[in-house]
């Protein structure tokens, strides 16, 4: 599936802003600093994206989960 594709629902950022596809939270990702990146959250949160940029189907819905307990801190850092 295409990186444009939409999320079913948009994900909220704290600081009011939206991520609306798999590429707006890729290039979320993209801009946190390096070390943020490596955490075992965000990882998580890049490879549920690119299985749903891969693969389709469920995994849209998982990417959208990886990325928002990303965001919200859940999980080893």
């Amino acid at each position: 599936m295409p990186w444009s594709t939409p999320f079913d629902e948009p994900i909220r950022l704290h600081g009011g802003g939206r991520l609306m596809t798999l590429q707006h939270a890729a290039d979320y990702i993209m801009k946190l600093p390096e070390d943020v990146q490596q955490q075992a959250r965000w990882q998580t949160a890049v490879e549920n994206l690119i299985n749903a940029a891969e693969t389709g189907g469920g995994w849209l819905m998982f990417a959208r989960i990886g990325v928002m307990r990303a965001l919200n801190g859940d999980g080893q850092s």
